[in-house]
């Protein structure tokens, strides 16, 4: 007979998921939308962690849906053929043959790659994009971008017959136009901002490669209103890549979703920190009428 080690790890694993309880019958049925980016798409070990994150959610109830981008796979491929990129607010100007490329890249190699890494870990996962059933239908965003596209109609049935189904959908943010075979591309915040909105998302998580949103001195802060957002734009606090994403935080909130948090990607298994522990992930952006409690996972 082998004699069990109940060791220090073992015991802490069996406490974590016993303190984990509440928070996993709190989002039981919930929608969370997490747009996924960033370095950890271009490394092999964390796009398994990932992947095996956003199973696990839908093991317990949680219906996510998972809104890439792809930037450094679309740069390397625009490398390839020779076509340079410009960036103005943050966003990719996108010309004709640069948006074949940017459809190429996300709806070809990036979004089978997550989905087959869903799929390893033994979840069950579609790919498609905006196109699919008109699930995003875009107009131009600013004349200086070109093809980058600005949601104006959303039709998200198809996402919720995946839900009903038991599969995870993966969405790459390239969307249709209003006249025909027209194609847009999409800044992945704002594609996963406006399908958290249309399917009124418990919480929308926009993964990142920085600590969070950060105060003037540098202090990453963990709660803020609308109003704190907006004071530190004004103020310079927040600009580059990080306009982008508190931009569609704000709007996002305005749409109906209940909460947005801008998470530390870099952290190991921060979604599931994020959702099943008190301790949290990065910046939560929420409505002032919700209560600050002790828990900000609870800010219901």
């Amino acid at each position: 007979m082998r004699p069990r080690n109940m060791n220090k790890d073992w015991k802490a694993t069996a406490r974590t998921l016993s303190e984990a309880l509440p928070y996993l019958q709190r989002y039981s049925g919930a929608v969370v939308v997490v747009k996924f980016g960033g370095n950890a798409m271009g490394d092999a070990d964390a796009m398994a962690e990932f992947a095996r994150d956003i199973v696990l959610m839908r093991q317990v109830g949680v219906n996510p849906v998972v809104v890439h981008g792809g930037g450094p796979m679309i740069n390397e491929m625009l490398g390839k053929l020779g076509i340079e990129s410009e960036f103005v607010r943050g966003k990719r100007v996108t010309d004709q043959a640069t948006v074949e490329v940017v459809e190429m890249v996300l709806t070809g190699l990036v979004n089978k790659r997550i989905v087959q890494a869903i799929m390893d870990e033994g979840g069950r996962a579609v790919g498609l994009s905006g196109k699919d059933d008109d699930l995003m239908v875009c107009e131009a965003d600013d004349p200086e971008l070109g093809f980058v596209g600005r949601p104006i109609e959303m039709n998200v049935q198809v996402l919720r017959d995946l839900f009903a189904a038991g599969i995870i959908p993966v969405v790459a943010p390239v969307a249709t136009g209003m006249d025909p075979l027209e194609t847009f591309n999409v800044n992945g915040d704002t594609a996963a901002g406006a399908i958290a909105g249309a399917l009124k998302a418990d919480r929308l998580l926009l993964l990142t490669d920085v600590a969070g949103v950060k105060d003037g001195s540098g202090e990453v802060v963990t709660e803020l209103v609308p109003d704190d957002i907006r004071k530190l734009t004004a103020e310079g606090v927040i600009a580059g890549g990080m306009i982008p994403k508190t931009e569609t935080a704000l709007k996002a909130l305005e749409e109906g979703v209940r909460a947005v948090v801008i998470v530390d990607g870099r952290v190991s298994n921060a979604c599931l920190l994020e959702l099943f522990t008190e301790h949290g992930s990065g910046s939560m952006i929420r409505q002032p009428d919700l209560p600050s409690l002790t828990s900000r996972r609870d800010a219901d």
